[in-house]
């Protein structure tokens, strides 16, 4: 389909207007079509009146708020290209951000989980707090100029939501329909931070035609349609949460049931009182749904399908989805951010065996191969390679790195995944290893380059090396092992504490070890899989623990 985010609501709402879109039963809020995409288009004038030009990058940083799911189709219609804040940032992960994009404008909530983001916000940019709303002016950041509040508090330097949505009363329907007619298929609409291999995040840029195509057979795969009501406990910030859940819902015109900040009650909550038919989660989700205390008092009997995605999906979780939850028809998505973000899936009449020891096959129009690592050659079916994956999916590039790009995708299109894989005679695959040095936490990607070079600032450390572990919950954990200078002591808090407030919680390392020396290869090379070997004596952790 070659549509724009914005138009794509459009016409849903057209064809069914009266249909219910967005629900958060928390709140007691319910939008239809007609009244979400009114909603969005009064958010997308007030965006053009605050100067948002067309190509513009707006940050946005909040949890599942109904302002973000608005914020996501509001910049589809007016052409701003929305840069999603991981919630787990803090200071030095934000600023970089910020920087990197040439963000002009930041959404942000209060607090997360005990974090006041408007205090880090401060404590970046000391100057806010003497600005006029709009007129921010910062060495530190020059392309930042308008902060939006999700709040009803004034706060000195910062726009209230209230005051954009007044502010679409000052464009007329007739401006921002040119605005919409303006736009291309193939313009970047979204950009999503993922963690570098060179210890700093790149910025995937994402189009229209990225995401709306991959959601649309994201949707055909899980047989999704205007009758299913989708629960989305899934951070949107994830391309799992605004492509697998949002987008996927508005292209067949189904039900979005979001979940502000997942808690396993309201998941469960929200499926009985709104008999949902869809729910999305990665598996330590699922877990913690199944094995809450009052599981067996809600009514899932609406339950039908969903995607489990983000790290392996153990056979006895599968079961008990299946089983205890009632998702007979449950799917498992495999891909990255990079390929908007699926790349293959399950279909949902695939045997239990196909949707646990493989991550399907590959998406409607979208190419898969294996290769020979290090090569474009193709292996033969059942030998392990590298995954690379071609088609509509596949990103605009990195932001500002032509280099990154140019690494990651061939000339004739071909998108290296860095995952090793093996793929069976009708197509489907295994996920087997990774080429590249990364830890998958509860679902989240963290790549050890970006702490070790966090580590190496701490005035204590010469050297850090950090590698994954095995764990029972999130998968698995981060350990690091360091070499301090000559005559200096410290002790795990002291580097935990250091970590406090700067990168996320989930990339602090849970395992620290000082030692004097790395296991090396003859010509120098640190042998980290040695070092994944002496963290299973070092921490008593068992290597046979499943994901």
């Amino acid at each position: 389909m070659n549509v724009t985010v914005g138009r794509l609501l459009e016409e849903v709402a057209e064809k069914q207007p009266n249909h219910e879109a967005v629900v958060y039963p928390d709140r007691g809020l319910r939008y239809t079509y007609r009244q979400f995409d009114d909603l969005c288009r009064q958010v997308a004038k007030g965006l053009i009146k605050l100067g948002v030009e067309r190509g513009e990058n707006v940050a946005i940083w909040s949890t599942n708020k109904p302002e973000w799911l608005t914020s996501q189709f509001a910049t589809g219609k007016m052409g701003a290209v929305l840069v999603t804040v991981n919630t787990n940032y803090r200071t030095a992960e934000l600023e970089y951000l910020l920087k990197q994009s040439d963000s002009t404008t930041l959404i942000l909530m209060e607090t997360y989980r005990g974090a006041s983001y408007t205090d880090m916000l401060y404590e970046i940019l000391p100057e806010l707090k003497s600005s006029e709303p709009g007129k921010l002016q910062s060495k530190k950041l020059p392309y930042l100029k308008n902060i939006i509040f999700l709040g009803e508090d004034r706060k000195p330097g910062m726009y209230l939501w209230s005051d954009i949505l007044a502010m679409g009363d000052q464009v007329t329907d007739a401006e921002l329909d040119k605005r919409l007619n303006s736009l291309e298929p193939d313009d970047v609409i979204n950009m999503q931070y993922t963690s570098g291999t060179t210890g700093f995040p790149k910025g995937v840029m994402l189009t229209h035609n990225n995401l709306v195509n991959n959601a649309i057979n994201i949707a055909e795969c899980m047989n999704l349609t205007a009758n299913d009501r989708m629960c989305i406990p899934v951070p949107f910030f994830h391309c799992f949460g605004c492509v697998l859940g949002t987008m996927a819902c508005v292209t067949v015109g189904a039900t979005m049931v979001p979940i502000q900040e997942f808690e396993p009650m309201q998941v469960l909550e929200a499926v009985q009182d709104e008999k949902c038919t869809a729910l999305h989660g990665v598996p330590t989700m699922f877990i913690a749904e199944l094995n809450d205390k009052a599981f067996e008092k809600y009514n899932l009997s609406s339950l039908r399908t969903g995607i489990m995605a983000g790290s392996n999906c153990p056979i006895e979780v599968m079961k008990a989805v299946i089983d205890r939850m009632g998702a007979s028809e449950i799917t498992i998505a495999y891909g990255q951010t990079e390929s908007s973000p699926v790349i293959t899936q399950t279909r949902v009449n695939d045997s239990l065996e196909r949707r646990v020891e493989t991550v399907g096959r590959a998406l409607p129009n979208v190419e898969v191969k294996i290769v020979q690592p290090g090569t474009e050659t193709e292996v033969p079916r059942g030998i392990q390679g590298e995954l690379c994956t071609r088609g509509y999916h596949v990103m605009k590039g990195y932001y500002k790195n032509p280099e990154a790009t140019a690494a990651a995708i061939t000339e004739d299109g071909w998108l290296h995944t860095g995952d090793l894989a093996v793929m069976d005679d009708d197509g489907y695959c295994s996920i087997t290893g990774r080429l590249k040095d990364m830890i998958i936490r509860g679902g989240e990607n963290i790549y050890p380059r970006e702490i070790e070079e966090f580590l190496y600032q701490h005035p204590k450390v010469l050297d850090v090396q950090v590698v994954g572990v095995p764990d029972p919950k999130y998968g698995e954990e981060v350990s690091a092992w360091i070499v301090l200078k000559e005559g200096e002591t410290a002790t795990p808090d002291e580097i935990r504490n250091y970590c406090e407030g700067k990168i996320s919680r989930y990339k602090i390392p849970r395992y620290i070890e000082f030692v004097s020396e790395y296991p090396m290869t003859a010509s120098g090379k640190i042998q980290k899989f040695k070092l994944r070997e002496m963290a299973l004596d070092s921490f008593s952790i068992s290597e046979s623990t499943e994901v």
